[in-house]
């Protein structure tokens, strides 16, 4: 039922991909066309376009995609085991209500079915849909943004790709526990919203700071279960977008590696590009970040949750009120720290105990510094 919003991919792809070699990544991908549907019990990631802009206030003209989808699919594939399906496009509904509630419940569905779909197109707004999708999973969320905004908005101005973390924020049921911008310009935000995301014990790392140290992100996208990519996050000149110039933002590279970071990620579920502005030069990089997301899925290490702590050294560090509690994976080498949560709150958390952190966080500790991510943390546990 869910899966009757979606349309089939356009029969100018279908010829395209029947062009490319056995060795190119659009034949390795079930696609969804006039005749038949892929069989989702076989696949791990579901490609998903979404046609609708109307929450872009900056848009004027319809979102297609037949670009994107071009750069993507005549990639090579790396040596993934991981089935892909092209599940074809969400079509604008009558209402952006209606497009909402379609993308919702093809989003919910495929998740439920341990199939992480990838969101293509139309304005960010798209991202509180997606969110919204996790509401039947009775399950907290932790929400990433690679954006140079944090989207808060005024509440009078309603949900626009400029303003969807307030209704995030605000709307019933809240099942966020935390959101994290990666790459925001302190010029496009107001002191009030950053103050904001310190007042509710939110995340957000500058521009500069991860440009200058990258690897600061991967805890943040390990504990993610949404990753949204804005990309007017990436400057102009890697983008290709001079239709609104960006003279400031991530490189190519950088995003890409961000994505990576975010496929790699065991929990990331579902993850989302938007505010494509259907040029062709900046589907090129659209095509690249989703690549790099895909990659990293299948390069995915399957080390947490634990299933077993034996694979893990434990580290305990005592400092003068707590006792914190470190596990580095003999696997990977990553890192996590315990958090102990308060009985009779958050229910829904009381199994993620484990909060992704880096080593230097526990060289800190070491040197009788507590963690900001585990202070943060305690915090929102107390709320």
């Amino acid at each position: 039922m869910e899966f009757d919003f979606l349309s089939p991919v356009d029969d100018v792809i279908i010829e395209y991909i029947k062009g490319l070699s056995s060795q190119h990544l659009g034949s390795k991908v079930s696609f969804h066309t006039d005749k038949e549907f892929p069989d989702l019990d076989q696949i791990k990631v579901a490609v998903v376009g979404v046609l609708e802009n109307r929450g872009n206030p900056k848009a004027f003209e319809a979102v297609n995609l037949n670009a994107v989808r071009k750069e993507l699919y005549s990639l090579f594939p790396g040596n993934w085991q991981s089935a892909i399906a092209d599940l074809g496009d969400i079509y604008p509904g009558n209402s952006l209500e209606d497009t909402y509630f379609a993308l919702q419940k093809v989003a919910a569905k495929l998740i439920r079915k341990g199939v992480i779909p990838v969101i293509i197109g139309g304005s960010q707004d798209l991202t509180y849909p997606l969110y919204r999708a996790y509401d039947s999973l009775e399950q907290m969320v932790n929400l990433v943004a690679i954006d140079s905004k944090f989207d808060f908005g005024k509440q009078e101005d309603g949900i626009t790709s400029d303003s969807y973390l307030s209704k995030i924020v605000l709307d019933e049921p809240n099942n966020l526990f935390n959101y994290c911008n990666i790459g925001y310009q302190t010029y496009f935000n107001s002191q009030e919203e950053i103050d904001l995301i310190e007042k509710l014990y939110f995340d957000a790392y500058r521009l500069g700071e991860i440009s200058n140290n990258i690897a600061l992100s991967e805890p943040v996208f390990r504990d993610a279960d949404i990753v949204c990519v804005d990309l007017t996050a990436v400057k102009s000149s890697d983008s290709g977008n001079l239709i609104n110039f960006i003279p400031n933002g991530f490189n190519g590279k950088e995003i890409c590696s961000l994505t990576r970071y975010a496929g790699i990620s065991d929990k990331v579920s579902s993850f989302g590009v938007f505010n494509h502005n259907n040029t062709k030069e900046e589907a090129v990089l659209m095509a690249q970040v989703i690549w790099y997301f895909m990659e990293g899925i299948n390069f995915r290490s399957n080390e947490y949750p634990f299933g077993t702590k034996d694979n893990y050294l434990k580290y305990i560090v005592p400092l003068e009120n707590e006792e914190l509690v470190f596990y580095k994976s003999n696997k990977t080498d990553r890192w996590w720290i315990e958090i102990n949560f308060f009985s009779g709150q958050h229910n829904k958390l009381k199994k993620n105990t484990l909060l992704p952190c880096s080593h230097e966080e526990y060289l800190s500790a070491c040197n009788h510094e507590i963690p900001e991510r585990w202070w943060k943390a305690q915090r929102k546990n107390c709320l």
